[in-house]
């Protein structure tokens, strides 16, 4: 498979390992992210020890870690009890330059819960001093952040260096996805940043044909993978997926999920946190309320592709089995629009961060949607310091956008309660569709018009 962007991660590994003295990284996120990918392609050209860690007995796991390290020296393999011993056994061969990768930790600590301890004593005793590197990766994120980066945990303080792999924007995507602009959209609200998901996508053929082949399909790899993704991370997933696809038809604050799943409260809440803590939900408040004290939450699910496959697929399996072109023509096409233009809305903000970048907007230090009661604004944007504010609207629609939308948001705007009145106030409306005949001429500078074109242009990969 083609290794597609993470420069800025590669710079970072390859400047850590660059510098004088040892180098202990943390490097974690969600599955399918490309945490492997990253990290192989960082070792391809340098001597290293790779383990990846399985779902093993811990005799088993230990037995073939020191094989991989014995393989690398070319060494007879030693018989070891214990895993102390085998970081000993180690940090006995570690020499000048080497990389050592213990991928998917959390297997291990499952097995063994002395482990960070074990490796506490590795670095401290060993690998200090050396300059070589040593890298733990893992895809629990919660397990990495309490086992390895966590205050109570043996390791801490130790790393010289974390990533926390973040799937792709829409604009390093856009590398993958040869589609024009508006295409190119469609594609990222179905499978959304995660790589392993953008590059099932054959891109010279159309976006049904990828949905039909890569998703409706019962054999494809995708067709199960929410539900494959669930059960490696809890032991009984069937709540987990009435809520994520509760949240994905549209039931967003607590008492709509309770409402679609039957869910009490109590419950509900740690149901919540779980799925939070797996980066499957993410919580929003109104960019002007602070997130730990609002109570006005709604929950979105985090992932493009578990959003899509929780809103379309999961409850059309039975019609997907018979007769999938049926399901993607009757089904997905129709409302795949109203699909698309809660991505677009993401793809907006992200143009507007990237303006803030380049100079072409002025700074704002926080970006997010706002609403109170039946208000809502799709994208504001904060500057305490300057007492200014941006208040911007996203329309995915099939017509051009005119006066009406204008003066709407004229009137969302004095419904914002933030800052003084004397505030600075500019405005920016996003639409697929263009933009009625005159509508630039009548407005004045502190307007700001994008078309699907200026998106291509700020978010383009090469821009």
């Amino acid at each position: 498979m083609t290794f597609y962007d993470r420069e800025r991660e590669l710079d970072a590994l390859e400047t850590a390992y660059e510098s004088p003295g040892h180098e202990f990284y943390v490097v974690y996120g969600r599955r399918r992210v490309g945490k492997t990918e990253l990290l192989q392609e960082f070792c391809a050209d340098r001597p290293h020890v790779y383990f990846l860690a399985a779902q093993e007995a811990e005799t088993r796991q230990r037995e073939k870690f020191v094989e991989q390290v014995a393989e690398h020296f070319d060494d007879r393999v030693p018989r070891i009890e214990r895993w102390d011993g085998a970081f000993e056994y180690l940090g006995d061969k570690l020499t000048s330059g080497l990389v050592v990768v213990i991928d998917e930790f959390p297997y291990l600590v499952a097995e063994n819960d002395s482990l960070p301890s074990y490796l506490q004593s590795f670095v401290d005793e060993r690998l200090r001093g050396t300059d070589s590197m040593f890298v733990l990766c893992g895809s629990s994120v919660s397990t990495m952040e309490s086992e390895v980066l966590g205050h109570e945990s043996p390791l801490y303080g130790r790393r010289t260096g974390q990533i926390d792999l973040q799937p792709f924007s829409f604009k390093q995507a856009r590398e993958v996805i040869t589609y024009d602009i508006a295409d190119a959209i469609r594609s990222y609200a179905v499978t959304g940043g995660t790589p392993m998901y953008l590059t099932r996508f054959d891109y010279d053929e159309s976006l049904r044909e990828n949905v039909r082949e890569q998703i409706l399909s019962p054999t494809a790899v995708l067709y199960n993978e929410p539900e494959f993704l669930l059960r490696t991370e809890l032991r009984n997933p069937a709540r987990y997926m009435s809520i994520l696809e509760a949240v994905a038809t549209g039931h967003t604050t607590p008492n709509e999920i309770a409402g679609a799943t039957g869910i009490d409260s109590g419950p509900l809440s740690k149901y919540l946190k779980t799925l939070r803590r797996l980066r499957l939900l993410e919580r929003d408040v109104p960019v002007t309320a602070s997130p730990k004290q609002s109570k006005r939450s709604r929950y979105r699910v985090a992932d493009e592709f578990l959003r899509f496959w929780f809103r379309f697929v999961e409850s059309n399996r039975s019609s997907i089995q018979e007769a999938p072109a049926v399901v993607y023509d009757g089904t997905i096409k129709p409302t795949l629009p109203d699909h698309v233009a809660t991505t677009f809305e993401a793809v907006c903000q992200e143009t507007v961060w990237e303006g803030i970048r380049r100079g072409e907007l002025a700074p704002y230090s926080e970006v997010g949607r706002w609403w109170y009661g039946e208000d809502e604004i799709d994208i504001v944007g904060l500057a305490p310091n300057d007492d200014r504010i941006l208040l911007a609207e996203c329309k995915w629609t099939s017509e051009p956008v005119g006066r009406s939308l204008v003066s709407q948001l004229r009137d969302n705007a004095e419904r914002v309660r933030w800052g003084p009145d004397t505030r600075d106030e500019a405005f920016a409306v996003f639409s697929k569709s263009g933009f009625v005949d005159g509508l630039t001429d009548e407005l004045d500078d502190r307007w700001t018009l994008f078309d699907l074109s200026d998106v291509d242009a700020m978010l383009s990969p090469n821009s």
